[in-house]
């Protein structure tokens, strides 16, 4: 299993992520044709400031 690495999460990172997650799932019983881009985008681009926090910011 390959590993990722994650930048540290805040609290509100990590609830603004459990939300979006429950969206995911909320929308995928809908059928296999729904279309998730939108919640993935925001993930993404949550992950991606992160990542761009923890570089600008070693511990």
């Amino acid at each position: 299993m390959a590993q990722h690495n994650q930048p540290p999460l805040t609290a509100a990172e990590k609830a603004k992520l459990t939300v979006l997650t429950a969206r995911m799932c909320k929308r995928s019983l809908a059928g296999e044709h729904v279309d998730l881009n939108d919640l993935q985008r925001k993930v993404d681009r949550i992950l991606d400031d992160a990542a761009k926090r923890a570089e600008t910011n070693p511990r």
